[in-house]
């Protein structure tokens, strides 16, 4: 796995913590739209949907619960 990609998915689980794109910019002093494209870049790597998106709400999706659930514990161990 590239570092990119583990940046994409400590994204992904900040994302999930805090139910936001927006909140998760804020937090890392960066543009939305860049955290929209982390996630894009993840989802094309994983071949999944992690979220369903609307312009008021962001869901996980059951591949995307799996998946988080699968990433804590990797990047826990990494850490």
């Amino acid at each position: 796995m590239t570092a990119p990609l583990v940046q994409d998915l400590r994204v992904f689980l900040q994302v999930i913590d805090s139910g936001s794109f927006s909140a998760v910019a804020r937090e890392l002093n960066i543009g939305p739209a860049t955290v929209s494209k982390q996630i894009a870049r993840l989802e094309k790597a994983l071949a999944i949907r992690l979220f369903e998106r609307s312009t008021r709400l962001l869901h996980v999706t059951d591949e995307g619960r799996s998946i988080a659930d699968r990433v804590r514990t990797a990047l826990s161990l990494l850490d």
